[in-house]
């Protein structure tokens, strides 16, 4: 007898055919005991994502592809990938960025005990020696500061996992925002009174 999946990793995607397959085979590797499923929510593409995803169903049975095209943005896409996602956890990760051995299992442990974590980025894997030089990494050793003014700390979208409930009680990610929603994700999770937890066996090789 089948049961539903715990873990659900949503992978919002816009025209990510060129990096796509990475992520999926990083995922189809994973190491994980239990079931997971992996939502890719599209967002409108028009060079065959799709046909990309349904080529993964031999290597991630739990596989879907969602129609996210609805609405413009990556705000909608995870919001749109967790409203159809099964799990009581949701892990979010970008579909040009690849994660690391272990990263479901690491985010799914952490969510045993905390509400709300964030992965460690590591940007040697995916980026070339002059990309690194002109940026820094402020999520390799801990969660990213906000200094200017000084508040709440926050991580970026692609390698965060929170309780389905949490998520539903801020009413997911605010869809208003052109930019930087995922810092407004962890703000107003934060100040409903859920910490935001660093996890640094959770790795996501992150593409600048």
């Amino acid at each position: 007898m089948s049961t539903s999946p715990r873990v659900s990793v949503v992978v919002p995607c816009l025209n990510a055919a060129r990096w796509l397959p990475e992520q999926l085979s990083a995922l189809a590797d994973q190491r994980f005991a239990e079931p997971f499923e992996v939502i890719v929510a599209d967002n409108g593409s028009m060079d065959g994502s799709q046909a990309l995803v349904e080529a993964f169903r031999c290597r991630l049975p739990g596989i879907r592809f969602v129609d996210a095209s609805a609405r413009r943005g990556q705000a909608y896409a995870r919001n749109l990938g967790a409203q159809v996602a099964l799990g009581d956890k949701l892990l979010f990760v970008d579909a040009d960025d690849a994660v690391g051995p272990g990263w479901v299992g690491a985010l799914a442990s952490a969510l045993d005990e905390h509400g709300f974590v964030a992965s460690r980025f590591d940007l040697a894997g995916l980026n070339s020696p002059w990309v690194l030089e002109s940026r820094d990494n402020p999520q390799e050793r801990g969660l990213n500061p906000y200094t200017y003014p000084p508040y709440l700390d926050h991580a970026g979208g692609s390698g965060l996992g929170v309780l389905r409930a949490i998520h539903e009680a801020v009413g997911g990610f605010d869809e208003t925002m052109p930019a930087l929603e995922d810092t407004d994700y962890c703000w107003r999770i934060q100040r409903a009174g859920t910490p935001l937890v660093f996890v640094p066996d959770a790795v996501v090789q992150v593409r600048l």
